[in-house]
């Protein structure tokens, strides 16, 4: 039996596989709004067979985003824009959503990637950027502010008020970046993180911030809505943040009532020097996972269903999730089950289209044989 297609529980949350869709920025909203690109996009991988399906980044705050097209959820309308997207997923998928919440930091205004992705300063239609202290991510940037005690809790408020907008829309769980170079990295990284007050400094202070943010969304929404964190477990920069901190964060976030921990690697440092390769992040997953109890997923260039099944039957990691493979084939999963003979989910509208020596991948298609 195929173990990457075997069942998972993350907290109260049930999945039938093992295979997530992980977050993807498509910077296609309109002031934050959510357009019909979303609807499409979603829509199409919503009928991947995946069991999760993470939605792109989400600014709790305007000045949070990345860039001036993304996604956002700080108000009412924008619940509203996101509504549809969800309800028709809900109708025609039994894949299960997630959204991550997340602010860019020092990060944000910056151009589209097919525009440059470069940032782009106040005054020329980007914005005042805000960060743990006064250091722009790189030479040449906007110099953000460093936030005062008012600015963090303008940051927990937002993500507070996302959380409960998440589950007002019916989500089925929040995932909070802290990935990527993005704010709550930059608190946790010695490469990003200055201050010298109860935020700064130790590993314990670094760690506060996004521990108070946890604990605030994780009380803001009902115990049925699982919350997880994504991490980058490595700066891969020398006296960056590294995988031994990362199992650190992992138990206190543990203790906290997270419910899955989703490892990535990298985005702090344009001095980072990663050496991508197949599954070149599992190493840091697997040792999160060993030295923890909470569910882990791992990333990083998976690409072949052997090489999943590989990770989950030797217990590297508890699930996979991809993005770019699945952008370049979103019926990844009806291929990994049709290789590893297994069954997948899959709309009835499609069940014509299996394969004759795959007959039985979307179980009983009796309906669709006339």
């Amino acid at each position: 039996m195929s173990q990457l297609f075997s069942p998972i529980s993350l907290g109260p949350l049930e999945l039938t596989n093992r295979i997530a869709i992980a977050p993807m920025c498509q910077y296609s909203a309109d002031e934050g709004l959510a357009t019909s690109w979303h609807m499409i996009h979603l829509g199409h991988l919503a009928l991947s067979g995946a069991a999760l399906l993470i939605l792109e980044a989400t600014a709790v705050v305007p000045e949070g985003r990345i860039s001036p097209d993304d996604l956002g959820l700080w108000s009412s309308a924008h619940t509203a824009a996101l509504a549809p997207v969800v309800q028709s997923i809900r109708k025609y998928s039994p894949i299960k959503l997630a959204i991550q919440l997340g602010h860019a930091g020092r990060k944000a205004s910056s151009a589209v990637p097919w525009e440059g992705g470069a940032n782009i300063p106040p005054g020329e239609g980007g914005w005042q950027t805000v960060a743990p202290s006064a250091i722009p991510h790189a030479e040449g940037e906007t110099v953000p502010t460093a936030l005062d005690a008012a600015g963090m809790q303008r940051v927990i408020d937002g993500f507070v008020d996302a959380a409960r907008r998440s589950h007002e829309l019916g989500f089925d769980a929040i995932e909070l970046h802290a990935a990527h170079g993005y704010l709550l990295h930059q608190f946790l990284s010695p490469l990003a993180n200055k201050r010298d007050d109860e935020y700064g400094g130790s590993l314990e202070n670094r760690m506060r911030f996004p521990l108070q943010v946890f604990e605030a969304v994780r009380a803001a929404v009902p115990e049925p809505m699982v919350v997880g964190v994504r991490i980058s477990a490595h700066d891969w920069v020398d006296g960056g943040w590294d995988v031994e901190q990362s199992v650190a964060f992992t138990k206190a976030l543990e203790n906290l009532g997270c419910q899955f921990m989703h490892v990535s690697s990298g985005g702090v440092s344009p001095l980072q020097k990663i050496p991508a390769g197949p599954g070149y992040q599992i190493g840091f997953a697997e040792c999160i996972k060993r030295e923890t109890s909470i569910p882990v997923i791992g990333v990083g260039m998976i690409t072949e269903p052997v090489q999943a099944e590989q990770i989950i039957a030797t217990g590297q990691a508890d699930m996979v999730a991809l993005a770019r493979a699945m952008l370049f084939d979103p019926r990844w999963p009806w291929h990994a089950a049709a290789e590893l003979g297994a069954q997948v989910a899959a709309p009835p509208q499609y069940w014509r289209s299996q394969p004759r020596q795959y007959k039985d991948l979307f179980g009983d298609t009796r309906l669709g044989q006339r």
